[in-house]
């Protein structure tokens, strides 16, 4: 089924269901801004947690739930579950794609998402699984948006984690650290701003390795170990 084939629910904008952290929550919103320009209707997404077994197990029954609940509607999955263990969720038959977390912040994945007829793989079946290797991945997430709640509005600065704290799997759904400019970061808040948010919060998966507080707390080590001289 191509995930425009959705009989009466053809019309409907998409589902989007959120596990997990503030991110998470922020990338939705992205996904949801996405999704809605590339005109993709009538489908499930659910955007996992991967930070411990139990979340991927609430992850697979929110699965379940949404497409009990949306029958005929395409299940996509993404998120950090989804990175970390693709197999996992296009063996259950109510998925129909599963994303990686770098894939779900592309617009033209969304595109292909809409599109009748997705591009075949070599064997002539269209591909379940779209999760590439986050380790390779460089460039800063940048897909900002305009607001995200009422009264509050979010910015996300950075992604990935280069720590490898025992028994943490966030750097394998997140990937390497890497920064958003602090310049792209400012014009985003000015527009925030011009919007009517007095509260902006900048958001991460490590805020302590964001490019600008990093050199900042470089500058503060020199300087200490200067002054002690």
């Amino acid at each position: 089924m191509s995930l425009t084939e959705c009989g009466a629910d053809e019309r409907k904008s998409p589902i989007f269901a959120t596990l997990g952290c503030r991110l998470n929550a922020y990338e939705t919103e992205a996904m949801r801004e996405m999704a809605e320009a590339a005109g993709l209707q009538g489908a499930v997404v659910v955007n996992t947690c991967a930070v411990t077994a139990e979340a991927v197990r609430k992850a697979r029954q929110e699965i379940r739930r949404l497409a009990r609940e949306n029958p005929g509607a395409p299940v996509i999955v993404t998120g950090c579950a989804a990175q970390t263990e693709p197999e996992t969720f296009a063996a259950m038959p109510e998925v129909t794609k599963v994303i990686g977390n770098h894939e779900k912040m592309q617009p033209a994945m969304w595109e292909q998402l809409r599109a009748p007829n997705m591009a075949p793989d070599l064997i002539g079946e269209t591909e379940k699984i779209r999760v590439d290797d986050i380790m390779s991945v460089k460039e800063t997430a940048g897909h900002l948006i305009d607001g995200f709640g009422r009264h509050r509005a979010y910015v996300q600065v950075q992604n990935g984690c280069d720590h490898r704290c025992t028994f943490c799997i966030i750097p394998f759904g997140r990937g390497n650290s890497r920064s958003v400019p602090a310049g792209v970061v400012v014009e985003q808040i000015k527009r925030l701003r011009d919007r009517g948010f007095n509260e902006v919060v900048l958001t991460g998966v490590d805020l302590t390795s964001w490019g600008p507080i990093c050199r900042a707390r470089r500058v503060w080590a020199i300087w200490s170990c200067a002054s002690c001289a």
